[in-house]
């Protein structure tokens, strides 16, 4: 299944940048394998003293990114799963400042090595998760955030926010 198949009244317009970053050919769950790897050796790369960099006032660190990435993946895979259940409730929006409000302070004292065995985990529920979906599942949708959305397209929106977070990284932090 590639991201392409996707149908606009499966996700968020807001979801598009994600999706339309990836290749026309991506399988889901190749790519949430993949993607989690070349995350891994890419802030592997990173020099020490960049983790707690901050490109501007009120920006977030490397350190509080990966915190972020982490915690959003567990949102969407939650959605995930409700979707996938038939689950008919609509679920409210996921305010990422309000969370960062919490946990940053504690992201930035947190080893990276631990938060990358934390990403590692979320990730490999998320892809065993994923696994478990049938071709039916895959195509359910449910509503987040006053938005519909299928669970194959919460797949690739955890890909490709990673994927975004990646880019930024390269771009505004590692210059």
């Amino acid at each position: 299944m590639s991201p392409k198949q996707l149908t606009p009244d499966e996700f968020a317009p807001y979801y598009k940048t994600y999706i339309d970053a990836m290749e026309d050919n991506v399988n889901l769950l190749d790519e949430l394998e993949i993607s989690l790897y070349k995350t891994i050796k890419f802030v592997q790369d990173i020099p020490m003293d960049k983790f707690d960099y901050r490109y501007a006032e009120g920006k977030w660190t490397i350190k509080e990114i990966l915190q972020h990435i982490i915690d959003a993946e567990r949102v969407f895979a939650y959605r995930a799963l409700r979707f996938s259940r038939s689950d008919e409730t609509p679920l409210s929006s996921f305010d990422e400042n309000k969370y960062a409000d919490v946990v940053n302070p504690v992201a930035n004292k947190r080893h990276l090595k631990d938060l990358l065995t934390e990403l590692t985990a979320v990730r490999h529920a998320t892809i065993t998760l994923f696994k478990s979906f049938t071709e039916e599942d895959l195509v359910k949708k449910g509503v987040a955030s006053n938005n519909p959305m299928s669970v194959r397209a919460l797949g690739f929106v955890i890909i490709g926010h990673q994927n975004h977070h990646m880019n930024v990284f390269k771009e505004r932090y590692l210059l």
